[in-house]
């Protein structure tokens, strides 16, 4: 009885799951209607590590506004990756979240004003990069570099 009230008070509450990802770093974000509140990894978003990068995250919030996102709680796990792939993968994952929000329980114009705002200010916050490392192979330090030919 207990778990089928938790399933039906689970189906109440409005949210969505979304991911971003640069590289090998992939960032989940859950929205949920809220207070305004954004954590990355139970942290504070004004907290993120490297401060010359902390501003790249604040860019998806600066641009869909605080009136917007007031009414919003979302929360970041993030995984994989160097510091700089990460932060691209949550930016990513905070766009992505709110649109997917904002197309479920509000409005499609709504999410369309959202939508070309974030698309004219970076396409990456809402298409993944699709470039990943090659390979290393044999006879070279990397993937395309060679031991320099000679004949004598």
């Amino acid at each position: 009885l207990w778990k089928r009230k938790e399933r039906i008070m689970a189906s109440k509450i409005k949210s969505v799951q979304v991911f971003g990802r640069k590289k090998t770093s992939v960032a989940v974000a859950y929205c949920k209607e809220g207070n305004g509140l954004v954590k990355i990894n139970g942290c504070p978003i004004e907290l993120v590590k490297p401060e010359v990068l902390r501003y790249k995250v604040f860019e998806p919030l600066l641009l869909i506004g605080t009136q917007r996102i007031m009414n919003l709680d979302i929360r970041i796990r993030v995984k994989g990756g160097g510091y700089v792939s990460q932060i691209y993968a949550i930016r990513q994952a905070i766009a992505k979240s709110v649109i997917a929000y904002y197309q479920k329980y509000v409005d499609e114009s709504e999410k369309n004003d959202i939508k070309n705002i974030l698309l004219a200010y970076d396409r990456s916050l809402l298409v993944a990069d699709p470039r990943r490392m090659e390979p290393k192979k044999f006879g070279g330090q990397g993937a395309r570099a060679r031991r320099q030919k000679s004949y004598r």
